[in-house]
């Protein structure tokens, strides 16, 4: 990037805090967001992440089951090489599609819904979450891909915004940074065409028979995207 590019507003001070979130623009927000760490990552850390849970057998009850009937069910993470999958293009981000596997089984102008109760699924949803934000006709029903409670009012509350950034981006890797049947944290690495790659870690719950992204009270991300050199630690993965 350089300096003759359009002073990003979301890096004025006072409005950082809002800068993940433009009304429920929340995939828009974060690429604008990723715009203002190139010019200044000095307060950036990268994220820790937890090793992969253990648990029993798997046994689900009728809370981990989908809502759309899909098969799949894991206690653990047992995703230990990089899906094979078709890929859709939504918005400008490929996104990875296999409706009788991972999800999404549910696609209804547009919004893609309903993921397998399995870390492939949880990876899936964090995928197709991030490519919708850059589909403007679905940013209004963004909260219905986020968990119940305070953040999802917090950005029905919001109300809509547009956004005037261009930037692109597409998955290059992923890391499962926990994973268990009820919760899970997606670390994603995005290429984005200004030559930046960012992690973008994600986390999640699962809720009303799928998984959902997690916001904080104040319906923004609890985890702040942060660049990285290289895909060291991530399994590559891409649909590009």
């Amino acid at each position: 990037m350089t300096n003759t590019e359009p002073r990003n507003p979301l890096s004025r001070p006072g409005f950082v805090a809002a800068a993940i979130v433009v009304g429920i623009i929340v995939l828009a927000a974060i690429i604008v967001l990723v715009t203002s760490l190139a010019r200044d990552t000095g307060n950036n850390t990268a994220q820790p992440t937890d090793g992969p849970s253990t648990s029993s057998t798997p046994t689900a009850d009728a809370s981990d089951e989908s809502v759309c009937g899909l098969d799949g069910f894991e206690n653990t993470n047992t995703l230990t090489q990089a899906p094979e999958n078709d890929w859709e293009l939504v918005g400008t981000v490929a996104a990875p599609t296999e409706p009788d596997g991972a999800g999404p089984a549910d696609i209804i102008d547009g919004l893609r819904t309903c993921y397998a109760h399995t870390a492939e699924g949880a990876l899936f949803l964090a995928v197709n979450f991030a490519a919708m934000g850059t589909d403007a006709s679905l940013r209004d029903r963004l909260p219905q891909l986020v968990a119940p409670g305070p953040g999802r009012d917090a950005l029905i509350a919001a109300g809509s915004e547009s956004s005037g950034s261009t930037l692109r981006a597409q998955v290059a890797g992923y890391k499962i940074g926990s994973y268990s049947a009820k919760n899970a944290t997606v670390d994603l690495a995005v290429n984005y065409s200004s030559g930046e790659l960012v992690s973008l870690p994600l986390k999640l719950v699962w809720a009303e028979g799928d998984w959902k992204i997690q916001m904080t009270d104040a319906g923004v991300l609890p985890l702040s995207p942060a660049p990285i050199a290289n895909l060291g630690g991530y399994t590559p993965w891409s649909g590009a």
